[in-house]
């Protein structure tokens, strides 16, 4: 198993900028990417951005050009840059691990834009 811990949310204003952070422990080897998915109120989970091991990155249409993902090997945590934010990038994020099996996720971190 992985457990996935996220820090960072917070309320932010529309322009602003955010950085969250997710430390992975546990079977850690097992992993095979890690990423970023969000959930706003009513709406289905989406993804918001994946890396894989060899550090190839992935991004919704939707954020790209305003977010980066990146991931610290020795410190076995990813973070997610998040730049230039909107009102609608307002929802709960949830670090992901793929590994064999079903993935693991952390408990949620909550991102608001809001003037």
């Amino acid at each position: 198993q992985v457990q996935l811990v996220e820090s960072g949310g917070g309320l932010v204003q529309p322009g602003g900028s955010l950085r969250l952070s997710c430390a992975a422990s546990g079977s850690i080897r097992s992993v095979y990417a890690m990423g970023w998915y969000r959930q706003a109120p009513g709406k289905q989970r989406e993804l918001v951005a994946t890396i894989s091991n060899s550090g190839s990155a992935n991004y919704a249409d939707s954020v790209k050009g305003r977010f980066t993902i990146s991931r610290d090997n020795a410190k076995i945590t990813v973070y997610l840059q998040m730049n230039s934010l909107k009102p609608e990038d307002t929802a709960v994020y949830y670090c992901n691990a793929r590994i064999p099996g079903p993935d693991s996720w952390g408990q949620g971190t909550q991102v608001t834009v809001s003037s």
